[in-house]
């Protein structure tokens, strides 16, 4: 595959801010702001929809796991730079998390982006049938490639309304690393970045187009437990050693009996990271990552009842409980209405895009293949509606957190293929190519529209601000994060060293 860098300089941008074009369905929507129509125009021109989307191919082409994404980081902050942002690199001590800014005083409207990849999950695109691109290595199962790149076209497409009509205000990109595993933006919140930001607008790859508000998902507490014990000979005298995996068993085996005793809220999940490395040698070091998860109210006496299950395991196999490195530990999302409302309007105002005769057939090649129904990619918007009342369930997302700091809701916008599963071999395959191009463009019109109507209508802005100030009252922001936790940027480096150069050489990367 081809390298893409060089379509991301700055004379194409520029070239591209100058070149005419009318934008789609202009005719048919008289009444849209000048502002607004500049933006979406910007967005709509081939060559700008190509650019990002050659962006959006290459991070996916890089694959970088959590807080090892040095090339998607710097081609996203390089590209934001290029169009005239001024760009502050490796914050809140992550070397690829970034803030991109411009304009200067009120209001702040923040764009929310990721770009990591998930370990395992390693696909060809745009092929409907499993086949990795290398075994065993990263793929973008959740479409993280497309979300930043989504925010940064459309703080371009903001920056050049500023420009054109002098819109006063200020347009920040969080550049977010290691989303995967939630541990950048209690870091990112803790660090000051995100102090004077009026209002947040995060988007999400989806296979539909919309928002949503109210409180969902799940809170969380990541956390590596380390076991210390003894060595000795397994068999000549294992009566001397003291076995670190025994504990790691041990603990496993009573988090697994406390599901019984916790609410249907709680979700409990675990991998061993290190249990020894011969069966004839007593393991002297073990240790596991947890994923607890609950509702707010429930989380942190859940956690210190798994804490207690990690004393246990050390005590019954006569061994120390040597570390809790908690890794990151966040909050539900408490979506905005009045913010996802506003991003309704612009959702509807952008449309579903048109999909062709090919990205349809491959559609439903991948249905066909998962046994889903067959239906090709959706053909209108998602309505808005209200929250169902399940406070929980689901995954966890660190936007939670800065839902709590300002208003914030979701553009979800679509590219995914209608029953492909995330964090899967199906999902991979579909976030690279046509599909995707249109689908992040299409989120980025709304990400746009959206911030352009809180620079330009006050009255937007305040309804967002009087619902979150009220909501702040019963919800004030208390981080779980505990004041000594740091940022792991270790934690997948040695997975992504394994497999950087494999990929690069098999997809030519340069």
């Amino acid at each position: 595959m081809r390298n893409r860098i060089i379509a991301f300089s700055l004379s194409l941008l520029l070239i591209l801010a100058l070149i005419p074009g009318p934008a789609a369905g202009a005719a048919a929507k008289p009444k849209i702001a000048k502002e607004k129509q500049l933006a979406l125009d910007w967005l709509s021109r081939p060559e700008t929809v190509e650019v990002f989307g050659g962006i959006s191919d290459s991070i996916w082409e890089y694959a970088e796991l959590g807080l090892q994404e040095f090339r998607s980081s710097k081609l996203l902050a390089d590209t934001l730079e290029a169009a005239g942002f001024t760009v502050e690199r490796g914050l809140a001590g992550m070397p690829t998390c970034f803030v991109a800014s411009y304009g200067s005083g009120k209001p702040v409207i923040g764009l929310l982006g990721e770009f990591d990849a998930l370990p395992m999950l390693s696909q060809k695109a745009r092929v409907p049938t499993k086949d990795p691109v290398v075994e065993g290595a990263p793929g973008h199962g959740c479409g993280h490639n497309a979300m930043c790149t989504a925010a940064a076209a459309a703080a371009i497409a903001v920056k050049e309304a500023m420009d054109t009509y002098g819109i006063k205000g200020t347009i920040k990109v969080f550049g977010s690393p290691a989303e995967e595993i939630v541990a950048s933006r209690p870091y990112m919140i803790r660090a000051g970045l995100f102090e004077g930001v009026d209002a947040v607008i995060d988007n999400h790859s989806s296979s539909g187009f919309g928002t949503d508000y109210g409180v969902s998902g799940n809170a969380l507490f990541s956390t590596i437990f380390t076991f210390k014990g003894k060595t000795s000979h397994a068999a000549g005298a294992p009566w001397v050693g003291r076995s670190a995996l025994d504990a790691v068993e041990i603990m496993n085996v009573a988090t697994n009996y406390l599901r019984e005793h916790l609410p249907l809220s709680q979700r409990l999940h675990y991998v061993v990271l290190e249990g020894g490395e011969a069966p004839n040698v007593v393991p002297d070091k073990a240790s596991v990552w947890y994923y607890v998860r609950n509702t707010d109210e429930r989380l942190e006496d859940m956690y210190r009842r798994v804490v207690d299950c990690a004393k246990a395991g050390a005590l019954a196999a006569g061994v120390e409980l040597a570390s809790m490195r908690v890794v990151s530990a966040i909050h539900q999302r408490h979506a905005n209405k009045a913010a996802a409302e506003l991003i309704q309007k612009n959702i509807e105002l952008v449309g579903m895009p048109a999909w062709s005769e090919d990205e349809q057939a491959f559609a439903k090649a991948l249905q066909k293949e998962l046994g889903a129904e067959e239906k090709g990619m959706p053909k209108d918007v998602d309505k808005l509606e209200a929250p169902s009342g399940a406070a929980y369930g689901g995954g966890s997302s660190d936007v939670g957190d800065v839902s709590l700091i300002a208003p914030t809701a979701t553009v979800g916008f679509p590219g995914s293929v209608p029953g492909s599963i995330g964090h899967h071999w199906s999902a991979v395959a579909c976030f690279y190519g046509s599909t995707t191009w249109k689908g992040l463009n299409a989120g980025a019109k709304a990400i746009a529209a959206s911030a352009v109507d809180l620079l330009t209508k006050p009255e937007e802005l305040a309804k967002l601000r009087k619902e979150f100030e009220e909501y702040s009252k019963a919800h004030p922001y208390k981080p779980f994060l505990p004041v000594d936790a740091t940022p792991p940027n270790d934690l997948n480096k040695e997975l992504m060293d394994k497999y950087r150069g494999l990929l690069e050489k098999a997809l030519e990367i340069k």
